[in-house]
């Protein structure tokens, strides 16, 4: 983690692995395609910022570019899940945190390009091994 001058700290997880599902869209995360350049904030939020991609079923590659804000209901979550991710400590239920999203996706022309032209908002629950968002488009 490095601290800026600012009084925030820049760390990156670099993204492994991934299973996209749904009504629209099949297919799964492309390993080490990127990673989440998250912001820790001296308030105790947690800024994402993540880009990296997916293939869907038929091949097709798409760049999701996801921005959002992870932040504890009160001041000991944050280190709280920490401690549950970092060093194995006890789950943080989700009702105590906050974790949104906003992505943004490239894709080439074809049957995904609606993923272009929609506005998504993603609700996100953390685990020990990783989060889990799930995407809605706003029609």
């Amino acid at each position: 983690l490095e601290r800026l001058p600012s009084g925030a700290g820049r760390g990156a997880t670099y993204i492994d692995t991934g299973t996209i599902t749904g009504p629209h869209l099949n297919g799964r995360v492309v390993p080490q395609s990127g990673a989440d350049w998250a912001l820790f904030r001296p308030d105790g939020v947690l800024g994402l910022d993540a880009r990296y991609m997916l293939e869907a079923e038929d091949g097709a590659l798409i760049l999701l570019h996801n921005r959002g804000f992870l932040w504890g209901r009160t001041p000991d979550v944050i280190p709280r899940i920490q401690d549950w991710m970092f060093r194995g400590g006890p789950p943080v239920p989700h009702s105590e945190f906050y974790l949104r999203a906003a992505p943004t996706f490239e894709v080439s022309t074809g049957p995904h390009d609606w993923l272009t032209r929609h506005v998504f908002v993603g609700v996100g629950d953390r685990y020990a091994d990783g989060n889990i968002i799930r995407y809605y488009a706003l029609l």
